[in-house]
């Protein structure tokens, strides 16, 4: 199958050579193409270019692009796509009045969701999460990270990674999975935390890894869940079957989980709404990668990922949504892309560096997806036709999308 998309506006985030992530002063520059075209042989890029370079070819399927943008598909690096009904009514007790910890401390939030996920079958969340996945596809989502974390007990933190495998093997965009046993403590077990963590280090890990469910170990390290000392353990024995770790950290308050991951060499940080000079420090040099979770911030009213001072100290940066039924029951990744802008005053170039080629990187997959690069997966956007990218992000309740091609098939 070959696919040629000709007079394309302007062709975004184009690289002859494939890179990891882009850094500090490096995330304001996004090379493009104008007038150009992209060639699609079965699911990967072959070919693109100025049009005046168009080559002669009999194509499959020709889609003229003009006035429209063609960009890679968003790398959405941070998820929790996989859970069981909603929790609508948290929604309106902090409307009310009601504090996230609150909220969790009489037994809502994650607990809320881990009642409901154990007391669904497997084939309901199965049914549930892949509408969520079509959804987010659609709005042009290319590749996913989805955590486990509902379950808190063996059998259930195994259904949802079954359910996450079973997405992966069903639908053509590349998934990737972590385990998140480490995502609060089950009732039976608040005063016995060594307890659960023994049962997640020598019951959990093993049957996950037995199966090949999991390729990322994740945890919560954050005051009133994981401590810094918790999580560590927690990275190493994951370390110790094969899991890369990828942490929750610095939500709400900074307590040394940073420096703990990085030492720990984790791919990535995930939230960071509270960052502190040494957090910082510890990120230079080291190769973890900072995201930044803007709708999660939007819908719990918090603190935004201070992104200008990060990036300002050389530091790259990842965007990604955070979709869960609790604190961001949104898979949106160009209103996340445009609330960086609005909130976080990153500037179009940054954010969609950050969405694509940088969340790549945090999901472990920027040797084939991120970037529109010879080899790479055909996963682009087309949008509708449009002024310039910049009103992608200007235009933020506007879906400007026309279509979305995933290794090389339109969606």
């Amino acid at each position: 199958m070959i696919t040629l998309i000709l007079n394309i506006k302007e062709l975004l985030q184009v690289r002859e050579t494939s890179i990891a992530k882009v850094s500090g002063k490096e995330m304001a520059i996004l090379p493009s193409i104008k007038n150009a075209f992209l060639l699609i042989e079965n699911d990967v890029i072959a070919d693109f270019g100025s049009m005046e370079n168009c080559p002669k070819i009999n194509a499959d399927l020709t889609v003229d692009a003009t006035g429209k943008i063609v960009l890679p598909t968003w790398c959405d690096s941070h998820t929790h796509i996989v859970y069981a009904g909603n929790r609508e009514q948290e929604f309106v007790d902090r409307i009310n009045g009601m504090t996230y910890e609150e909220i969790a401390n009489r037994g809502g939030g994650i607990l809320n969701s881990a009642k409901k996920l154990n007391e669904t079958s497997e084939e309901d969340l199965y049914n549930q999460s892949k509408k969520r996945l079509e959804e987010v596809m659609q709005l042009g989502t290319g590749a996913v990270e989805i955590k486990s974390g509902y379950g808190l007990t063996v059998e259930g933190e195994l259904k949802m990674l079954r359910v996450i495998k079973k997405l992966n093997d069903n639908y053509p965009i590349k998934i990737k999975a972590t385990f998140l046993g480490a995502h609060a403590f089950p009732i039976e077990y608040k005063e016995n935390h060594s307890g659960y963590i023994d049962l997640i280090i020598n019951e959990m890990l093993p049957k996950i890894a037995a199966e090949n469910l999991a390729e990322y170990i994740d945890a919560f390290c954050e005051t009133g869940y994981f401590s810094v000392e918790e999580t560590q353990r927690i990275m190493e024995a994951g370390k110790a079957h094969g899991l890369i770790p990828k942490i929750h950290v610095n939500q709400f308050n900074a307590i040394g989980g940073i420096a703990a991951c990085v030492q720990h060499n984790a791919l990535s940080v995930d939230h960071l709404e509270v960052v502190t000079e040494d957090d910082i420090e510890a990120l230079k040099n080291s190769e973890t990668m900072p995201v930044a979770l803007p709708s999660c911030s939007y819908f719990l009213s918090i603190p935004y990922t201070p992104a200008r001072q990060l990036m300002n100290a050389g530091l790259p940066l990842a965007l990604a949504t955070d979709f869960n039924p609790g604190s961001t029951p949104s898979g949106n990744m160009n209103f996340v892309v445009a609330t960086a802008c609005i909130k976080m005053k990153m500037t179009p170039e940054e954010a969609i560096n950050a969405a694509t080629i940088n969340g790549a990187y945090a999901m472990g997959i920027s040797e084939t997806h991120g970037s529109i690069t010879k080899g790479k997966k055909a996963n682009v956007i087309i949008t509708k036709e449009v002024n310039s990218y910049y009103e992608l992000l200007y235009a933020f309740g506007s879906n400007l999308i026309d279509s979305v091609l995933i290794e090389g098939n339109i969606v």
